[in-house]
């Protein structure tokens, strides 16, 4: 039996390795298709219903660093399970820490497109290049990112 424990300790550090492996960081395969399930939920039961869940910190939008964001068609947040500060807040002008301003990339989409810049990541707390896919349903844009390494 003494041989055999180090040996089942060696199995058990690979399954939970690979647990861990997993579940790591999130994917933009990942990221467009929450987005399209968003923007899916949003045409379905409207923004009075969508918007408080898309918020919500421990609801189903959440998915590792993967949340959703909505803004109106002048640049104003109206969901934002990632940092609720900016609900309510325009920001057009809002930049990444490289002085890009990216969400007038976002307001140019038509239908649907990638937008690419840099934001801080709500898992690792570190400034990571971010790209996000967008979708525009009516007056609203609906986005989930992925960091990318």
């Amino acid at each position: 039996m003494k041989k055999l424990l180090p040996l089942l300790w060696f199995g058990l550090a690979l399954v939970l390795a690979h647990s861990v492996w997993a579940v790591g960081q999130a994917t933009p395969d990942e990221a467009k298709a929450m987005a399209i399930k968003a923007a899916d939920y949003l045409k379905t039961n409207g923004g009075e219903k969508a918007f408080p869940e898309f918020d919500a910190a421990n609801g189903p939008w959440r998915d590792r660093e993967l949340y959703i964001t909505v803004q109106d068609s002048k640049g104003v947040m109206v969901a934002n399970g990632g940092n609720p500060h900016l609900i309510g807040k325009n920001v057009l002008e809002l930049k990444d820490p490289d002085g890009k301003p990216f969400n007038r990339d976002i307001q140019a989409i038509k239908d649907v497109g990638w937008v690419n810049f840099r934001w801080l990541n709500p898992v690792t707390k570190a400034m990571e290049a971010k790209t996000m896919y967008e979708i525009r349903v009516g007056e609203y844009i609906v986005g989930c990112g992925a960091y990318v390494q």
